[in-house]
């Protein structure tokens, strides 16, 4: 049996973030948002939609998402998944600061580079396991006091940049970081193990970069032939030694 869907197109242009938001409580699915110009809190809290942004999201994109799709065939701003639950959301261009603040479930997937702070305080809740994979490269303090979860940077197009910023992992006390690096020129912090991945590591990574991969159109096994190094916390008192030395 074929089944024929019907996307719903919201014109964005003239309506604010309160009254876009209610078009999409409202819209059948899957939908698309049409001429989205930094709208804020796309998406926040929903379930069971699916959704394709054409245009810029604004702050805060999928904030509290609890199981809905979210495509943005362009960029992002800050806050991308904020305190996310489940679902899923793909970005097709780049993000700002703090992606995937708190989240506790779901996958964020990052064609472009992240800003400052991506995963900050993201954590595992009960059977949930927040996943964010970003295409290019991450800013300064990536990770920072994650407690769970698994956040994965690929440095594709990167060249000979290094694909975090400074002060990776800083006060990580949980979770796991895969970087596409030898990272022999990144400085992590002294609570946490940087070593190079194995093979239990590919086998726990490759379905996340199998997922990457066919969303953005890249090759898994040439992204999956190159070293990468898995990050670890391994103290007990994550917090000591963080931005200033004694």
């Amino acid at each position: 049996m074929r089944v024929w869907y019907t996307f719903m197109v919201i014109q964005a242009e003239n309506l604010d973030y309160r009254a876009l938001n209610e078009a999409l409580r409202k819209a059948q699915s899957p939908c698309t948002v049409a001429g989205c110009c930094g709208q804020r809190f796309l998406a926040a809290g929903m379930a069971g939609k699916e959704i394709c942004v054409e245009g810029i999201a604004g702050n805060a994109l999928g904030a509290y998402l609890n199981g809905a799709v979210v495509t943005v065939r362009a960029n992002a701003q800050d806050a991308v998944g904020d305190t996310m639950n489940d679902g899923k959301i793909i970005i097709h261009g780049n993000i700002g600061d703090a992606a995937g603040y708190a989240m506790r479930g779901g996958r964020i997937y990052v064609k472009g580079n992240a800003g400052y702070r991506a995963g900050i305080h993201m954590k595992a809740y009960q059977d949930k396991l927040p996943v964010m994979v970003i295409g290019g490269t991450a800013g300064s303090f990536l990770g920072e006091y994650q407690a769970g979860g698994i956040i994965a940077v690929l440095g594709l197009g990167a060249a000979n940049k290094n694909i975090v910023g400074n002060f990776p992992c800083t006060g990580m006390h949980g979770g796991k970081m895969f970087l596409r690096s030898d990272c022999k020129d990144i400085a992590f912090p002294s609570q946490v193990t940087a070593r190079p991945a194995e093979k239990a590591d590919f086998e726990e990574l490759e379905a996340y970069i199998l997922e990457f991969c066919a969303l953005f159109g890249y090759d898994a096994k040439a992204v999956l032939s190159a070293p990468f190094t898995v990050v670890t916390p391994d103290s007990k008192n994550p917090y000591k030694q963080m931005y200033v030395a004694n």
